[in-house]
């Protein structure tokens, strides 16, 4: 740790000086997880090892060995178990933090694209944060009768900076349930009681902690396991370390030599430029300072990391004004339609809201956002390569051929009549909650939307093919991590990690406990819409699923969206059933969903404390304070989203920029008429191409194995044809949204291809700064913008934020109004 004192009494070599990668090579491992990693590029890079670390860089020792290259270069290979974590500072900052960001990520659930509030701003701005309160806090005791703390026990730990990290991740968060109360109101008409909805909220949150306990045994503590986006973290976390003590450093040296040179002075006579007649004093090195030049004109490279931070924060804060408010068209540049304007098929194939994209570019940050410098590059590749298909290919073939019958509603995700009117979904529940076929029969079968329909094939296919890609792959793998535990690695790491306490199984049994308790109380209310036994039909589902997708996410860093999934499941749960809710479906996958969701993010907390030696005891503690915290922020921030954009988000207006679409929320609605109103049986009857996508999800991960174990050695790699990944593109739904994803490949070939193989030591020292940078200035210039709407001042109508078409595709604005 940076600011630890490396009190570790087993400190020994690490690597030798010729296995230690140099600081700015690309790292080459061999360590290839089952196709979910490049072979050529690790998920993480390491800052410098310190002095102290280099020292030990003669021979690895045996604890060493089990260690992932990656895992070695990056986490600190010692620890002082008596730094103070659980401050006064850590609770103050933690709530600071944890309020904007879950106001912010809830926000997000209802918009098409946003940039999420930053965690590596949390992570940034709290240790800058956390050092000013130790230089200017009081040392002082508070004694509260009941316990007693201190204001300021002494200098600001890295490790305080991973807890609020910690904290915050948790908290400063959305929450499943916003999708499913919005439901209910938006289609609805019923308005959950915010205490009973606060209620559900926490529940499943907590619901899914308890979950973790299942898989973790399985990769918490195997080192096979790098959890990259934890070890990503941590690499920041150690430069931020290496940054302070790099700082505390250079202060004690300037101290040193300012008094060198006040003895100096005292010491020396000034001497007489017999040329100029002038007294010249000269500094320490004989020259004169004003030849260095001033920090302005310091190289990009060259610059300190908080620097880079600050500068990259405020650019793009400023420059976010202008797609996001005041010049709108640069958030979709569609080139084509500046060609034609008026011509129908080019407005289509160019225009980035509403049509193909193609050509079509964004520089809107909330369009492109900092994935695109932190997910892996052959990940991005297989993403853009779904983009394509769906967009470029499958559109277009909807459009212009008779591949797709139905010719409405082509990027919609709402549901239609045979003429292409929307559906009137209200007619078909009687008062009782029961179906009206007499309606059904007068307004004819629904239909859905071409890409609406495709979403769904490749929804099951994604499903289907995450699970049999982890037991094709890695099957073997997975048996020995079933017996693993905490007590079987002997690595460094985890002799380390033994000196805190585990968090007792019990703990996670009592947090279920009062979690399902919570529920049976919503449902006795009359507000979980599901049956009771449903409920536990879910809970039952999270756990089968809860252990392959874990192990996929702990080597890829890749989630699987299980939403669809589970609320096809849920209709046929319910398919008999005369009465039924069709939000029943909805709360459903909140359930089923978080025991996945809340389950991957615990455990990838629980790695981030494991990599920087945090009590896992207080890494609990840290993420149940911000989930308490966090929650009733969301609802309130969801109340708002209700009251100040009701008619975006139920259709009676569109938003200009076509972010207010609340698509999530209408996904919903479709899946609750089409799984629970109608039936699975209806659905297959009409698609009946539809369950062939859970064939597809079967078939294609075992061919791409086949071909794996036929050429293992093929220059075409075949491990990196991910399925799962391509499919899971293939079942987002963009909401005629195109733009960004061209942009996104590109910012991508550039940070994660270029960079980071071409020039390594810049990408290594810059990369996750600049990242957490750019987002954290999205979110203060939204911060700004929602102050300038608020006061009721709006953007000029000019060339460049035309109210008909941002874009100036202006013949297919017409045909799509």
């Amino acid at each position: 740790m940076g600011s630890s004192t490396h009190g570790s009494s087993e400190q020994s070599p690490l690597l030798s000086s010729e296995q230690a990668p140099k600081y700015g090579q690309s790292p080459n491992s061999d360590h290839t997880l089952a196709g979910l990693e490049s072979p050529k590029a690790s998920l993480s890079d390491s800052i410098p090892l310190d002095e102290e670390e280099t020292d030990f860089l003669d021979t690895e020792e045996d604890d060493l060995k089990e260690l992932l290259p990656a895992v070695k270069e990056t986490v600190p290979l010692h620890d002082d178990p008596n730094i103070p974590v659980l401050t006064f500072r850590f609770f103050v900052l933690s709530f600071l933090f944890i309020v904007p960001g879950a106001f912010i990520d809830t926000l997000n659930f209802f918009r098409t694209t946003a940039a999420a509030y930053s965690i590596f701003f949390v992570q940034i701005a709290a240790h800058a944060a956390g050092e000013w309160m130790a230089r200017t806090l009081p040392k002082r005791r508070v004694n509260l009768y009941v316990f007693s703390f201190s204001l300021n026990p002494g200098p600001w730990s890295i490790k305080e900076t991973a807890l609020v990290t910690i904290a915050a991740k948790s908290g400063a968060t959305g929450n499943l349930a916003t999708n499913a109360l919005a439901l209910v109101e938006l289609h609805f008409g019923t308005r959950v009681p915010p205490p009973i909805a606060i209620l559900f909220m926490w529940a499943i949150v907590y619901i899914g902690y308890s979950y973790a306990a299942i898989a973790k045994n399985v990769v918490s503590y195997d080192p096979q396991f790098q959890w990259p986006q934890s070890l990503m973290q941590t690499a920041l976390l150690q430069s931020q370390a290496k940054d302070s003590k790099d700082r505390e450093e250079r202060h004690e040296r300037e101290e040193r030599d300012a008094k060198r040179k006040s003895f100096a002075s005292h010491s020396e006579t000034a001497h007489y430029n017999a040329s100029s007649g002038s007294l010249t004093s000269r500094d320490s090195s004989g020259s004169n300072a004003l030849s260095k030049p001033p920090p302005f004109f310091t190289p990009f490279s060259e610059r300190s990391q908080m620097s880079v931070f600050f500068l990259c924060a405020f650019g793009l804060a400023v420059w976010q004004l202008l797609p996001e408010y005041f010049f709108p068209m640069t958030s979709s540049v569609a080139i084509l339609c500046y060609m034609a304007p008026r011509n129908h098929n080019i407005n289509f194939i160019g225009s980035g809201l509403g049509g193909m994209g193609f050509l079509n570019f964004s520089f809107d940050w909330a369009n492109i956002t900092s994935q695109v410098m932190l997910i892996p590059y052959w990940v991005q590749v297989i993403q853009f390569v779904g983009f394509v298909i769906g967009a470029w290919i499958l559109l277009p073939l909807a459009k212009w051929s008779s591949l797709f019958p139905f010719p409405h509603g082509l990027m919609s995700n709402r549901l239609f009549t045979e003429t292409g009117q929307i559906y009137p979904t209200d007619k078909l529940m009687n008062s009782d909650g029961s179906f009206n076929e007499t309606a059904y029969e007068f307004y004819g079968p629904v239909h859905l939307g071409s890409q609406r329909a495709w979403n769904m094939f490749f929804d099951y296919a994604a499903y289907v093919s995450g699970v049999v890609w982890v037991i094709a792959f890695a099957w073997d793998r997975l048996k020995e991590s079933w017996n693993g535990g905490r007590g079987q690695y002997n690595d460094r790491l985890n002799k380390l990690h033994r000196a805190y306490e585990p968090v007792p199984y019990s703990w996670y049994a009592v947090l279920f406990c009062v979690s399902m308790l919570a529920i049976t109380l919503v449902h006795s209310c009359g507000y979980l819409f599901m049956p009771l036994w449903a409920c536990i039909g879910a809970l039952v589902m999270g756990s089968i699923i809860v252990t392959p997708l874990m192990w996929l996410y702990a080597l890829s860093n890749f989630q699987l969206p299980i939403g669809t999934f589970n609320e096809l499941l849920y209709g046929f749960m319910v398919q008999d059933r005369t009465v039924k809710h069709p939000g029943g479906a909805a709360f459903f996958g909140c359930v089923a969903g978080n025991a996945w969701y809340r389950a991957q993010h615990h455990l990838e907390s629980m790695k981030l404390g494991f990599y920087n030696h945090l009590p896992p005891k207080t890494v609990f503690f840290a993420q149940i304070m911000g989930e308490l915290i966090g929650v009733p922020v969301n609802y309130l921030s969801f109340r708002w989203v209700i009251s100040s954009k009701w008619e975006f988000l139920v259709g009676k207006k569109t938003d200009p920029l076509h972010q207010w679409t609340g698509q999530s929320v209408t996904s919903y609605h479709t899946n609750a008429i089409v799984y629970v109103l109608l039936g699975p049986s209806r659905l297959f009857s009409k698609y009946p191409i539809l369950p062939y996508g859970f064939l597809v999800g079967l078939l294609c991960p075992l061919i791409i194995f086949s071909l794996h174990k036929r050429f293992p050695k093929s220059k075409l790699n075949f491990s990196l044809w991910n399925t799962t990944v391509l499919f899971s593109t293939l079942s987002t739904f963009s909401g005629n949204v195109s733009t960004g994803y061209f942009s996104k490949f590109i910012g991508a070939t550039f940070t994660m291809f270029y960079a980071y193989r071409y020039k390594h030591a810049i990408w290594k020292k810059y990369n996750y700064v600049v990242a957490a940078a750019l987002d954290t200035g999205f979110n203060l210039s939204m911060s700004f913008i929602f102050i300038l709407v608020s006061l009721g001042i709006t953007a000029p109508a000019w060339f460049g934020n035309n109210p008909k078409s941002v874009e100036r595709c202006l013949l297919w604005t017409d045909s799509c109004s």
